[in-house]
Parts: structure tokens; sequence; C-alpha cells
């Protein structure tokens, strides 16, 4: 999942450098999305671990 957000941040850039600001902001906007679900799964994944007595 990471390498989607990686892979839309950077198609964002590419596209805001050739002047394509829809497809800029679109793909910045699924990258933001993408960034923050994988930021919550491992932040769920932080805590199970925790609570089921594992090191990190």
């Amino acid at each position: 999942m990471l390498r989607w957000t990686i892979t839309f941040l950077i198609l964002a850039l590419i596209a805001a450098l050739l002047g394509f600001t829809g497809l800029a902001g679109a793909s910045a906007g699924i990258a933001k999305i993408l960034f923050f679900v994988f930021l919550v799964l491992l932040v769920i994944s932080g805590i199970s671990r925790a609570v089921q007595g594992k090191a990190p």
C-alpha cells in the first residue's frame, strides 16, 4: 500500500511539472488518502502487537 502512495505522489509531481493541474490534484488527493490509511493501519498493527505482548 505504501508503494501505491509513492506511485501516486510521483505521478502528481510529474503532472504538476507538466502543467496538468487536474491530474496532479487528483493524484495528490489519492496519495494523501492512501498515506493516512497506511498510517492508521500502522498504528492499529502496533497496538495489536503491544496488546498481545510481542515486541514491536
